[in-house]
């Protein structure tokens, strides 16, 4: 049994406001790959703050309208499923490591913003480290010299009573 049309317009809305809100959409064929693939795809996905649709081609083209994703129209052929995420990387990672292990499940093209993507700039984008990863390694550097120079400022210090220590060793013998 279809939607009715009160229901596709309310799955166009709400397509549309999520599109508004993405900074990246990877369009995938999911063909032959079973439901409960999907499921676990969806489960990670949603772990790392992004989602998985499986709309009508036709509703997709109806809810890309007036997004910055519209030039996906061409790519609306077949089984399709978008990966949509806030973060620029997320879904593209999650999207890719799902794709390389199950060979049915294939990405067809996507975009980060108004840039195109095809398959390969999706599979490298995959390969960056994400937003969190990025964050971890300022925070580090940030605090590598606040370390560093707390040591350096102790050591004189500790340099100075191990002299003080070796004198008093010796007058005291």
């Amino acid at each position: 049994m279809g939607l009715s049309r009160a229901e596709k317009e309310q799955e166009v809305t709400r397509l549309n406001e999520r599109l508004q809100k993405a900074e990246l959409v990877v369009v995938t064929h999911y063909a032959g790959t079973t439901v409960s693939d999907i499921t676990d795809f969806r489960n990670e996905l949603r772990e790392n703050e992004a989602s998985f649709k499986v709309v009508k081609n036709k509703l997709v083209k109806l809810a890309i309208k007036g997004t910055k994703f519209e030039h996906l129209e061409p790519l609306m052929k077949g089984p399709t499923g978008l990966a949509l995420s806030d973060d620029p990387i997320a879904a593209a990672k999650v999207t890719q490591k799902f794709a390389d292990k199950h060979k049915k499940f294939t990405i067809v093209g996507g975009a980060l913003g108004a840039k195109t993507l095809d398959v390969e700039a999706v599979k490298s984008l995959s390969k960056l480290p994400s937003l969190d990863e990025i964050r971890g390694t300022l925070i580090g550097i940030i605090q590598a010299p606040a370390s560093k120079i707390a040591r350096v400022v102790q050591e004189p210090a500790s340099q100075l009573a191990r002299v003080v220590g070796a004198y008093s060793i010796q007058e005291k013998s």
